[in-house]
C-alpha cells in the first residue's frame, strides 16, 4: 500500500521516464527502467563455449567455439556475458554510453553478478577495461568502471590505454585485433609502486567491459596482465555480440 502510494506520488511530482525507451515509469521505485525493457533482455542460450561463453551451434561436438579452438582468446581463461548484444540490451548500453544514463550501470552489474557468478568466484579483484584519455575526457566517464564498481569486489585500475585509435565498434572483425594489439599497458601506479605491482603477481582478476565482440580488446588487456605476473585472467561483460551460427554440416 505504501509503495503504491509512493509510486503514485513520484509519478505525479516528477513524471519519471524509462532511462532506455523514455516511456513513463509505472513503478519508479523499482528502478530507472520500465518492465518492457527489463524483460526484453535476451540471455545467452546454451550450448555455450566452455571457455569464452560464446553461443555454439546445437549440433557442434566440441565444447569450444571456433575462435577458442584457434587460440585467438588464449590469454583469457574464462569469459561470460549477461546477455546478447541486440534489441533491448543494446539500447541499454547505448543509453549508458552515449546518453550518459549512468543509473543503468548498477542494474547491468547486478545481472553480470548473477550470470557471471562462476567468473567472479574466487577472484581477488575486478579490472575495468580503460578508455584512452581523450575518449574519457569526451565521454566524461568510463562505462566499464561504472560496471566494475557494481560487482562487489575490489576494483583495481591497473591498466591504461596509451595508444588511441578508432572505436572497436566501428571496425570489422579482421581489424579489431590489430587495433587492440599494443594499445594497453600497466598504469603508472602499477609500474612504479611496488605494493601495486606485487598484488598483481599470482592474483586472479576479472576484466570488465560493456560488450564483447571478437574478444580482441579483452585478450590484449589480458596479455599485459599475464606479463605482469597475474595467474588467472577472466572476463565478464554486460553483453555479447553473437554471430549467426553456420549451417549444419551435410550428412
Amino acid at each position: 500500500m505504501f509503495a503504491a502510494a509512493s509510486n503514485a506520488l513520484l509519478r505525479a511530482l516528477l513524471a519519471p521516464t524509462c532511462a532506455v525507451c523514455d516511456r513513463p515509469l509505472t513503478t519508479p521505485l523499482d528502478g530507472p527502467m520500465c518492465d518492457t525493457c527489463v524483460n526484453g533482455v535476451r540471455v545467452m542460450a546454451p550450448p555455450l563455449c566452455r571457455r569464452c561463453g560464446d553461443q555454439r551451434p546445437a549440433y557442434a561436438d566440441d565444447h569450444l567455439c571456433v575462435r577458442c579452438r584457434r587460440g585467438e582468446r588464449a590469454a583469457v581463461g574464462l569469459a561470460r556475458s549477461a546477455g546478447v548484444y541486440d534489441g533491448t540490451l543494446r539500447d541499454m548500453i547505448h543509453a549508458l554510453k552515449y546518453r550518459r544514463r549512468r543509473m543503468i550501470a548498477p542494474w547491468l552489474a547486478e545481472r553480470m553478478r548473477r550470470d557471471g557468478a562462476e567468473v567472479l568466484e574466487g577472484a581477488d579483484a575486478v579490472i575495468p577495461v580503460p578508455l584512452h584519455a581523450w575518449r574519457l575526457w569526451q565521454r566524461g566517464f568510463n562505462q566499464a568502471d561504472d560496471l566494475a564498481r557494481g560487482l562487489r569486489l575490489p576494483v583495481w585500475r591497473a591498466l591504461r590505454r596509451h595508444r588511441g585509435g578508432p572505436p572497436q565498434a566501428g571496425l570489422p572483425a579482421a581489424r579489431r585485433e590489430a587495433n587492440a594489439r599494443g594499445a594497453y599497458a600497466l598504469c603508472r601506479r602499477a609500474r612504479l609502486r611496488p605494493r601495486a605491482w606485487n598484488r598483481l603477481r599470482g592474483a586472479t582478476v576479472v576484466l570488465v567491459d560493456d560488450v564483447m565482440t571478437t574478444g580482441a580488446t579483452l585478450n590484449a588487456c589480458a596479455r599485459v596482465l599475464r606479463e605482469a605476473g597475474v595467474a588467472d585472467v577472466r572476463a565478464l561483460t554486460a553483453a555479447r555480440a553473437v554471430a549467426a551460427p553456420p549451417p549444419p554440416p551435410r550428412r
